[in-house]
């Protein structure tokens, strides 16, 4: 799930400056379970900026916002109410921000969140990252935790030594060690000579350019 929270109001309101009226577009999945871009948020947006000196001329929760072409069928239901707007802004996370600029090449869009990470839903309200969607996952070998992302230092072969004697990471002492919880895995699995094996350092980079998932691998 990606997990967004939402820009503060100021940075929305000079975003939007020059645009009275606005429409605001949300998401029925990850926006809505983080609560940043489901209907009650987007009607309090819509609250919000019309006392700040907007018009809100309509909105969508978009099923999902991150869909271009079912966005834009979506988006063909409210026509009116798009062309009434200057502008529209968009409460799901990055990549629905930037949906919604193919699905209305001539409305200027504003994204209406930051983007924080991919997490996992702990309870109601609580998420905790868990994976940085690196593109060569290897929790087959570390059963089941992810080095890249809970070591504080991303190493991919641990511990650093560094850990404290309850376990604990020396970098943030109020987290576990990953390593520790690792090596922890490991020993009730009986194998821990799997942390002889030397995993090789990744490809760190990030990735420029566009990159499209289809029947014949990524590109």
């Amino acid at each position: 799930m990606t997990i967004s929270e939402p820009k503060p109001l100021e940075e929305i309101l000079e975003s939007v400056a020059d645009e009275k009226k606005l429409f605001l577009i949300g998401c029925t999945d990850c926006a809505t379970v983080v609560q940043v871009g489901g209907e009650p948020q987007l009607l309090e947006w819509k609250k919000t900026l019309e006392e700040n000196g907007h018009e809100v001329t309509g909105y969508l929760v978009g099923e999902p916002g991150c869909h271009v072409l079912e966005l834009k069928r979506q988006l063909r239901e409210h026509q009116a109410e798009l062309d009434a707007a200057d502008g529209v802004v968009v409460f799901s996370c990055g990549t629905g921000a930037q949906v919604a600029v193919q699905a209305l090449p001539k409305k200027r869009v504003h994204p209406g969140t930051n983007t924080l990470f991919l997490g996992s839903v702990q309870r109601f309200g609580q998420f905790e990252q868990l994976c940085s969607a690196c593109g060569d996952c290897i929790i087959d070998m570390t059963l089941g935790i992810c080095p890249v992302t809970r070591c504080a230092k991303g190493l991919l072969n641990g511990p650093c030594g560094g850990t404290s004697a309850e376990g604990k990471c020396e970098v943030n002492v109020e987290v576990d060690c990953a390593w520790k919880l690792i090596y922890d895995q490991l020993l009730a699995a009986g194998a821990v000579d799997r942390l002889k094996k030397i995993m090789a350092v990744k490809n760190s980079r990030p990735h420029p350019g566009k990159r499209v998932l289809a029947r014949g691998g990524t590109k």
